[in-house]
């Protein structure tokens, strides 16, 4: 597969093993509504936010959307758009990368762009995502009115680039019938299965290619022997066609004695509709509205908003209620409100001081139940909430050994998902933190056993052992019995068990903080 080269791409592509995982720090002052409902905004660099995610997200994100600085050497008040090209590339790969880890089996990523940037970013995307999981291309008209002060073109249109994560698992969803889908819909003849549409019986065969749908049919209104057109053959099979003459599902038009039978489609068995690559500004907003809508919010304006009926069209396709949305280019909280307000989990991430002043108090008018954009086309009342995140310190230090500040659970999340790639659920009450691969997994730290003594509740002794055994009992009873040799990995301080009785017990112990290293 062709790869894009630039200046520094082999110090970029590295880019993210490098960066620290930090601390999320709440600030409650600053968060809204129902700290349960599982919504998170994040202020703070948004490659450091993506990697202090992954130990808690990491495989769990079902849509990523994305609008990421177009590079347009033109510079907005919130940002420095001004990127040369190389900048801009070892800007994108790097959270790219995190982006690919968070992001389900079964989720997609759809990223907004323009000409500038756009064939580059689909080439690097290409290689991040793999080129087998390029979805579509998807066309979205922006605009209402041109540019009429534009010297060659007035640009119209931006792109957005949608890949899965995975292109055999993924899952998108058609989108919902509109009244405008179904204006086509009528009963001349006062059917009672109610309004219908028509198809065309003739098919696109030649007679000598399908001869079997080649055959004659019977106008059961004049009695009138009838054979395909033109050489061509039927839609169907003759007993196909024999069933549907016997369920009265031909229209012979309004004489009942047309040459030229139609087939009745019903509005009541009208499918979803599946979803084109171009989006009009008719159905999927534009840019007048999405700068509308960001006033209503009142604050400071907003210079590059995207539309919420944009968004919610992204989300239909991409999403079910329930699901999580990630947004790390947040912009003007648009993403956020729009998932807030369709029932989805979202996590948002800006880095500037519009974090405060733009997104927070969106989300809070939402939670409020406020009526713009949406709101009304989903019968959207209030309610839910959302905690607010800045980044704290590193976890780990230079050296790359844990902090001695770290609570269990922070520690217990990244020596899980170091182990298995996966994030971690547990609450940290037990030293015990899951069972993966058939493998168990445990952590002595921060006198999790409730033994605060130097060297105490943190060393591996028999009675520690027979301890995290125990937990393992409770949580995981038929693992414990049907495997009562399983292998066992356990951090602490130091072991005070022999190497011989480590290998009889299949224990493989790891000394903290030395062998707690931050994962790439």
């Amino acid at each position: 597969m062709p790869i894009l080269n630039w200046l520094t791409r082999d110090e970029d592509i590295r880019t993210a093993q490098k960066v620290p995982y930090r601390l999320l720090e709440e600030v409650p002052a600053l968060s809204a509504g129902d700290a349960n409902a599982g919504n998170m905004l994040i202020q703070g660099d948004n490659l450091e936010a993506l990697k202090a995610l992954l130990p808690f997200y990491a495989g769990r994100v079902k849509c990523i959307y994305i609008d990421p600085p177009y590079n347009t050497r033109s510079a907005f008040e919130h940002y420095d758009d001004n990127l040369e090209h190389t900048q801009w590339l070892a800007m994108m790969w790097p959270r790219l990368e995190l982006l690919r880890d968070l992001l389900s089996d079964d989720g997609s990523i759809w990223v907004s762009i323009e000409d500038r940037e756009g064939h580059y970013l689909k080439v690097i995307m290409d290689e991040v995502f793999g080129r087998q999981n390029f979805v579509q291309g998807v066309i979205w008209n922006r605009k209402i009115s041109p540019a009429n002060d534009a010297t060659f073109f007035s640009n119209d249109h931006d792109y957005i680039h949608v890949f899965a994560r995975n292109i055999h698992s993924a899952r998108l969803n058609k989108l919902p019938r509109e009244e405008r889908h179904n204006k086509h819909y009528t009963n001349p003849d006062d059917d009672p299965r109610g309004p219908w549409n028509s198809i065309t019986f003739t098919g696109n065969k030649n007679r000598k290619e399908r001869p079997n749908l080649y055959y004659e049919i019977t106008n059961p209104n004049t009695g009138d022997v009838i054979l395909p057109p033109d050489n061509l053959t039927w839609r169907y099979s003759k007993e196909r066609t024999q069933a549907m003459l016997s369920e009265g599902l031909f229209y012979w038009g309004k004489t009942g004695a047309s040459k030229s039978p139609r087939i009745k489609q019903f509005l009541s068995d009208a499918k979803p509709v599946i979803p084109r690559s171009v989006w009009g500004h008719e159905d999927a907003g534009h840019t007048q509205m999405a700068m509308l809508e960001q006033r209503a919010f009142g604050g400071p304006p907003f210079g590059t908003p995207k539309p919420e009926r944009l968004i919610q069209k992204i989300l239909c396709i991409a999403t079910k209620p329930g699901d999580i949305v990630l947004d790390s280019f947040l912009g003007s909280g648009t993403t956020a409100a729009v998932a807030h307000k369709m029932g989805r989990r979202y996590i948002g991430i800006e880095m500037g001081e519009h974090s405060i002043t733009h997104c927070a108090p969106r989300l809070k008018k939402v939670i409020e139940g406020e009526q713009g954009g949406i709101s009304k086309s989903v019968e959207w009342k209030g309610g839910g909430g959302f905690r607010f995140f800045g980044l704290g310190p590193p976890v780990f230090d230079e050296e790359g050994h844990i902090r001695s500040d770290i609570r269990f659970p922070v520690l217990a999340a990244h020596v899980w998902f170091s182990e298995t790639d996966c994030p971690w659920d547990g609450k940290g009450s037990s030293p015990f933190l899951g069972i993966h691969d058939g493998r168990a997994y445990a952590l002595l730290y921060n006198g999790i056993l409730g033994d605060k003594r130097p060297g105490g509740g943190n060393v591996l002794t028999r009675a520690t052992l027979a301890l995290i055994r125990g937990e393992i009992g409770k949580a995981q009873p038929d693992f414990a019995k049907d495997n009562p040799n399983y292998p066992l990995t356990i951090y602490g301080e130091q072991s005070r068990l022999t190497p011989a009785t480590l290998d009889r017990e299949q224990i493989t112990f790891k000394q903290t903080p030395y062998d707690i290293k931050a994962r790439a």
